[in-house]
């Protein structure tokens, strides 16, 4: 297993792990419940983090994961449920449902 992405915060964490997930790659996120421990440890140590769990899809996460960094901040509603996505994302965070013209 290797890290690829350290979050802002859970949410954020969550949301490339998922994304990572929809297009085929195994990932887990770690220190989701690190938060309560700040103070005891230093702050960067209690940052959410995605780690890929197969070696061989490094390359295909971190192209991923640049494409999240580098995309504007617009967003795309769901059809379904109406939540506001990511533009990178193909699927709806919320309830998994492809996004308008996405897949």
């Amino acid at each position: 297993m290797r890290r690829v992405f350290t979050a802002s915060g859970l949410g954020e964490a969550q949301l490339v792990a998922q994304m990572l997930e929809a297009a085929g790659v195994r990932a887990q996120v770690f220190n989701d419940h690190a938060a309560g421990a700040l103070g005891e440890l230093p702050a960067t140590e209690t940052w959410p983090e995605v780690w890929v769990e197969r070696d061989h899809q490094l390359t295909m996460a971190r192209s991923l994961i640049a494409d999240y960094e580098s995309a504007p901040d617009q967003t795309v509603l769901c059809q379904d449920c109406g939540e506001s996505n990511p533009v990178t994302f193909e699927i709806c965070w919320q309830c998994r449902q492809p996004l308008p013209g996405r897949l």
